[in-house]
């Protein structure tokens, strides 16, 4: 029997959310937007010249680039654009978390950390969050090689204050921190302003959630101009064109319609506290969300039996059989209509 199975790279995976396509189906389970992208995105698509396909995208993503750049009021040298924030971490992973020493993540947070960690062979601690799902921040005073986390958390959807996260800041001055903030725009305050004070400071958005792209994988990083270039610098020695070009005029139109980017998020954020007024009519208890999910658990009916009668209803939302989360379901906020389809078929269930 040959011996290069010794040589392989073998990782666990991370598990994406169900990905199922049936009619009728009512699909809350991966955080999509219920809505569609900005209008303007739908003509670039419909005037795209194909013809331009044979031609390799910009390496630099100006045009995407320098939109953000304006669009956040920062220098097009602070902004790095990737395949999804997904792509985006992945390379900062790679650049940034070199030491020796553990990068520090919560135990209950984006599950891909673990994954990038092992597959780059980065050592990693895990502190825990508290009884509520709130960060200790004084986990975060040891010495480490790297700390990241999601603001609000995924999958808990809790938000944690700009001052906890420059307390973790002013602990860590050696090392980067990363603020994953791929749901910031349903609730909180970003932690932008203070990359001008922190120069170790990394923030990651997508346009995956608040601005419906995340069929078209979009994601970027805003830091001083010198993480920006390390990063690149690894982009380039790994895919120069990551960018595609319909991605880029797409993301282009995406940033500029700011009035429908501001009127899809109010109506999902309206829809998710109403919804939030609902679960507890039914029972269920969730920590406060800030993010376009409620991340919840019922009194008396175990979350893994409320899931399987939601699938064998069509109504996909996610489910963790995890420590600690095993009996949470992350619902995604749809649609009112959605929403209601939702709630009608749980006060049946837990009512039968």
């Amino acid at each position: 029997m040959s011996n290069w199975r010794e040589n392989v790279r073998k990782v666990v995976p991370y598990v994406p959310g169900e990905q199922p396509n049936k009619p009728g189906m009512i699909k809350l389970n991966t955080n999509e937007n219920p809505y569609p992208p900005a209008p303007g995105v739908k003509r670039v698509l419909d005037e795209f010249q194909a013809d331009s396909l044979r031609l390799y995208p910009d390496p630099a993503v100006t045009d995407l680039v320098e939109c953000l750049a304006d669009y956040y009021g920062v220098g097009k040298d602070q902004v790095f654009v990737g395949v999804g924030s997904d792509d985006v971490l992945a390379m900062a992973f790679m650049t940034f978390f070199n030491s020796e020493k553990p990068i520090l993540f919560p135990d209950i947070s984006y599950s891909f950390y673990s994954v990038w960690a092992e597959e780059f062979k980065i050592p990693y601690k895990r502190p825990a969050l508290d009884e509520n799902f709130k960060l200790v921040k004084e986990d975060y005073y040891q010495e480490n090689g790297g700390v990241i986390f999601p603001n609000p958390n995924a999958p808990t959807a809790i938000y944690e204050p700009l001052e906890t996260i420059e307390d973790i800041l002013q602990h860590n001055k050696d090392v980067v921190v990363i603020v994953d903030e791929a749901y910031i725009d349903f609730g909180g305050q970003s932690a932008l302003p203070l990359i001008e004070k922190y120069e170790n400071l990394l923030v990651v958005q997508t346009f995956s959630k608040s601005r419906s792209m995340a069929g078209m994988r979009i994601g970027f990083a805003i830091g001083n101009p010198e993480l920006i270039k390390y990063l690149n610098d690894v982009k380039y020695s790994f895919n120069s064109y990551t960018m595609n070009r319909t991605a880029i005029c797409c993301g282009v139109e995406a940033v500029r319609d700011d009035t429908y980017f501001k009127e899809t998020t109010a109506k999902i954020i309206e829809t998710r506290e109403w919804a939030k007024e609902e679960l507890t009519k039914l029972g269920f208890t969730f920590p406060e969300s800030q993010a376009n999910f409620i991340f919840a658990a019922h009194e008396s009916v175990p979350a893994k039996e409320i899931f399987a009668a939601l699938r064998e209803a069509n109504i996909y939302v996610r489910y963790f059989n995890a420590p600690r989360i095993s009996n949470y379901l992350r619902i995604t906020i749809g649609t009112r209509g959605e929403m209601e389809k939702l709630f009608e078929f749980l006060r049946t269930y837990l009512n039968k």
